[in-house]
């Protein structure tokens, strides 16, 4: 039972006080007997026979926080949930594995998922009844939840085989779902043509993007479109990024005051958001509005990427140099209080004129467009509402840039949503990259040093005897590493080599791709496990595969691994990406938005890397940096740069064998399968023959 304190402010606090999540302390004060996921929680299901109750969310879920006021912090339900079942409450962030356990078996229970996740297990751990939210009594076409726990008690005590026999048959499917073949079939470029075609289909073209309220973000898929435009010249692969990403940039999806973008958008216009901000979300799209920066040159998209991710480090950004996990949607008891306006409060803050050109351009009107208030967006052009107040564009530009400075130093007192200060190695291995080509394309040295810091934290406080951990929190690090953070993380240290030359952090990626083969490969059916050879033993050992909102381990791990095959001349990396590949090859076919990053590493196989050099009698030399920043100018997705400038990097890496420097100057080579055009001293020649080399825009 929840204990009662001996003083303090708190009637009850339970085992989660001694947790380092902000999730599972955000529960220690429930009446509710929590555990957190242990052998102490099990052996006494085992022991005494109970029914598991499972609840697994994360500390920036809406849905989660009035699960909790409706059901947990009541006395009565605690009581229900305390006499029947043993409770156990999990943290998604910190332990994904068994969120992806359960969560699959959800699914196949009850057709949906999403949390919070409420399960209920056998004490062998395997599921047999389970839901998402649940409200307190009948209500959204749902059972009450005090309703649910009685009849799943009742079940389980007077129908054990009927239990039994649920709970086999789930166990059945999820150990199917696990169940992987390579196709014999041949990977090529009809995959990515018939992915295209199916992204092409489904297009929204009023609104940008693909599927209808909520609707997500789909940054992977639209990094494959831009891949596929520069292989084919297809405009309208390109023009459906370009249109999305404006569109989101404009819309209440992204931040218009502090940079960053939250969750979803819970309407097809991307103009009410879901209010939570995920760093892996920012990642993904930082880098998406990089890239699409790199091939159009619009300043929007600079102006996004920029905005991000120094929204990025102002808010999310540790002292020690990680990067925190989540923002919360609900500040002051309200979702999205802290991001919204009323048009009073914005006359109260700018002068009548200001605020009239402010509310015209951000679409601020009495009525608001959300719960009575205003979600900020640009309802409509600049250079019409400079026309229409008789302005030039750039006095309308300075007008609005001085009001949204005021209006974020006054959103700056307000009372902040909660961070989740978690600092996750995977999710910071993909904003570590977004960091690093910034640094390089924008030539960004600030930036430069916060991806630098960040990798050193990563190294040094992540990892024990060359092992990576997968969570720190207050000084402690805990849980041993998925493939998600093996993968994620080499690959940004693979993005940052290339953005400095430094050479340790290409050998700390390979490093940590062997022993990323070592701890997941599949050595009967190929592919990447989720949890590691020593992990501990659950119900299924998963194989992760589909692109969700972050990509699947097996597709990063097939994108590093032939990048440092290229890098290296390894051919065993080689080979293992291409067997990751191959499992997924029928289903990229199937279902190819579900795939968008998993269609990068394949466009990469099917291209013959662009292998550039540089060779310079110094790191600092002003012409290696003139020739670096040509090449950060242009989209390359499928370039692998090399950089020597110390003798004794030579020997280590293949492309930088025979590439002495002319006249003493700082040299580029510019090859394909190690076949070079003429070296050149000149960034205008480098220019010249990477234009000549690609395709696309």
């Amino acid at each position: 039972m929840a204990q009662q304190p001996v003083s303090g402010e708190h009637r009850y606090t339970n085992r989660l006080i001694n947790e380092t999540s902000p999730y599972l302390l955000q529960h220690a004060h429930n009446p509710v007997d929590w555990y957190p996921w242990g052998d102490e929680a099990i052996e006494r299901a085992r022991r005494e026979n109970k029914p598991i109750l499972l609840s697994i969310g994360y500390s920036a879920c809406h849905w989660c926080h009035v699960m909790e006021r409706e059901s947990f912090e009541s006395e009565e339900t605690a009581r229900l949930m305390n006499e029947n079942f043993i409770n156990i409450k999990v943290d998604r962030e910190e332990r994904p594995d068994l969120d992806q356990i359960y969560m699959h078996a959800v699914q196949l229970m009850t057709g949906h998922g999403g949390w919070p996740l409420t399960v209920f297990l056998t004490p062998d751990l395997v599921p047999f009844y389970g839901g998402t939210y649940f409200p307190p009594e009948d209500r959204y076409n749902m059972p009450g939840f005090r309703r649910v726990l009685l009849a799943v008690a009742e079940a389980y005590r007077n129908d054990p085989e009927g239990v039994k026999e649920s709970a086999q048959s789930v166990l059945s499917a999820l150990r199917r779902m696990t169940a992987t073949q390579a196709s014999p079939e041949m990977l090529s470029a009809e995959l990515l043509e018939r992915a295209y075609e199916a992204l092409a289909r489904s297009f929204d073209g009023r609104n940008g993007g693909w599927g209808r309220a909520p609707k997500f973000p789909a940054a992977m898929n639209m990094e494959f479109l831009l891949r596929f435009h520069q292989r084919t010249g297809r405009q309208d692969a390109r023009e459906m990024v370009v249109f999305t990403c404006r569109r989101m940039a404009e819309g209440g999806i992204y931040d218009q005051l502090g940079g960053g973008f939250h969750r979803y958008s819970t309407d097809e216009r991307w103009l009410v958001p879901h209010f939570e901000k995920m760093l892996y979300d920012n990642a993904l799209l930082s880098l998406l509005y990089l890239h699409a920066y790199q091939m159009t040159e619009d300043p929007l998209f600079s102006r996004t990427t920029t905005e991000t991710l120094d929204y990025v480090r102002r808010e999310m950004l540790a002292e020690e140099g990680g990067f925190y996990a989540t923002q919360d949607a609900d500040s002051e008891g309200e979702e999205g209080r802290f991001y919204v306006w009323t048009k009073d409060e914005i006359f109260q803050l700018l002068a009548a004129d200001e605020a009239e050109l402010f509310c015209a351009h951000y679409g601020v009107t009495a009525e608001g467009n959300f719960e009575g208030r205003n979600v900020l967006h640009v309802a409509r052009p600049l250079e019409t509402v400079a026309h229409e107040f008789h302005l030039t564009l750039e006095e309308a530009r300075r007008v609005i840039a001085e009001a949204r400075a005021k209006l974020f130093a006054a959103r700056e007192e307000r009372p902040k949503p909660a961070r989740d200060e978690k600092i996750l190695t995977a999710w910071n291995g993909l904003m570590l990259q977004s960091f690093a080509e910034a640094a390089a394309v924008l030539e960004r040295d600030d930036y430069r040093a916060i991806a630098e810091r960040n990798a050193l934290f990563v190294l040094d406080q992540l990892r024990h005897d060359g092992a990576l951990l997968h969570c720190y929190k207050d000084g402690r690090a805990r849980f041993s590493a998925y493939l998600d953070d093996y993968a994620y993380f080499a690959r940004g240290l693979l993005a940052l080599y290339e953005t400095t030359g430094a050479m340790r952090w290409l050998e700390e990626a390979e490093t940590l791709a062997d022993r990323m083969i070592a701890e997941f490969w599949d050595e009967e059916a190929g592919g990447f496990f989720y949890t590691g050879r020593n992990h501990e033993n659950l119900i299924v050992r998963n194989k992760d595969l589909f692109d969700d909102a972050t990509p699947s381990g097996n597709s990063v791990a097939a994108d590093l691994l032939l990048r440092l095959a290229t890098f290296t001349g390894e051919e065993q990396f080689n080979r293992y990406a291409v067997a990751t590949l191959r499992i997924m090859r029928d289903a990229m076919l199937s279902y190819p938005s579900a795939f968008g990053y998993a269609l990068g590493a394949l466009d990469f196989y099917l291209s013959p890397p662009l292998e550039i050099a540089l060779v310079a009698p110094s790191a600092d030399d002003p012409l290696l940096h003139a020739l670096r920043a040509e090449i950060w100018r242009r989209y390359l997705p499928n370039k692998v740069l090399v950089q020597q400038c110390a003798p004794e990097q030579e020997a280590r890496l293949p492309l930088l064998r025979q590439r002495p420097l002319l006249g003493g100057r700082a040299t580029a080579y510019v090859c394909e399968k190690s076949v070079c055009l003429q070296p050149t001293t000149s960034p205008d020649e480098l220019a010249a023959q990477l234009d000549r080399k690609t395709r696309g825009a």
